[in-house]
């Protein structure tokens, strides 16, 4: 039987939550599993339980893979440090703290498999919680901390964006109870239990060991925009635009190896796949666009993912996850 579905604790654009069920039908009954692109964990959460094997995540973002691993250490620190109102001022001072520990936080994890830092894990999930659209902690923007102030030293440089906090229904924080919050976490805590977080390059975890040598393996590739895309270039996308190009080259060299299932997702017109890929169309939910008074955002119809030719078809989905389910 299925255990319930654990939520995201930070919105997180490009979040592949509504899909996630197709997606673990599409897989079927793996034994590894692989997603070198983690971001909010959307859909390692919702693996149909129980099973065996190993999980594999990773992510380049260093406060990323820094949330997910003290939370798996320590929850109730992690709810500690997130447990605060919502503030202005407070979004601000901790915002420009925050990518000043960047850097630091990312060697460190690379190198002690045992660090982490709980209070930049709460204050950076907080901060995600209040802020409105991209660009969280991402270093970009005119305003940078001197002598203990906030100024305006124009667009070079590293430094934050100064906006309002978001005041719509998701602005609310983390919007939890104390110990509602230390609960939630150490659900989360309990369900990462045995997964291997890594910090780096995606091509990292998808070499042989980390995947067929452990088994049928499952790889779910959501890797950030191509210039193909026609997306806006600050959505978490990397400057040249050929990540996702690479990792589409990856999935089809990967795709005939019968001990492989891919998921790539991107969207239409990003990914030239061959004939012998099943593409699936989809919307995707949420998003702040849909908050307009249209509550419509044209993108939103445009997700894509491409199932690679060993995934489970459509016609044998029942009789699997019947014994699953």
């Amino acid at each position: 039987m299925s255990k319930a579905i654990i939520k995201p604790p930070f919105p997180y654009f490009g979040g592949k939550s509504s899909i996630a069920p197709l997606v673990w039908e599409r897989f079927g009954l793996v034994r590894n599993y692989v997603e070198p692109f983690m971001g909010s964990l959307a859909v390692l959460m919702q693996r149909p339980q129980p099973f065996e094997g190993t999980e594999t995540v990773n992510d380049l973002d260093g406060f990323l893979a820094n949330f997910w691993r003290a939370t798996q250490h320590d929850p109730e620190a992690v709810a500690f440090y997130a447990d605060w109102p919502v503030n202005e001022n407070d979004l601000h001072a901790r915002h420009i703290w925050l990518v000043g520990q960047r850097e630091s936080i990312t060697a460190r994890l690379e190198g002690d498999p045992d660090w982490f830092d709980a209070k930049v894990a709460g204050w950076w999930v907080w901060g995600a919680c209040c802020w409105i659209g991209s660009g969280w902690c991402s270093g970009n923007g005119p305003w940078q901390a001197v002598d203990g102030q906030l100024v305006h030293l124009g667009d070079a440089g590293r430094g934050v964006n100064r906006q309002l906090v978001h005041l719509g229904d998701a602005g609310r924080g983390v919007n939890r109870q104390r110990g509602e919050l230390v609960a939630y976490f150490a659900e989360i805590a309990e369900r990462l239990r045995g997964v291997r977080v890594c910090c780096g390059d995606w091509t990292r975890v998808c070499g042989p060991t980390p995947t067929v040598k452990q088994g049928l393996t499952a790889v779910f590739l959501d890797p950030p925009y191509a210039d193909t895309a026609e997306r806006t270039d600050d959505l978490y996308a990397n400057d040249s635009g050929t990540v996702a190009h690479e990792v589409r080259q990856w999935a089809i060299d990967q795709g005939s190896n019968k001990q492989m299932r891919i998921a790539l997702c991107g969207y239409e017109g990003e990914h030239v796949m061959p004939d012998y890929w099943d593409c699936h169309e989809w919307k995707a939910k949420g998003g702040f666009s849909s908050q307009s008074k249209q509550h419509d955002n044209p993108n939103a119809r445009r997700e894509r993912i491409w199932f690679s030719p060993h995934c489970v078809k459509a016609r044998d989905l029942m009789p699997l996850f019947a014994e699953v389910l």
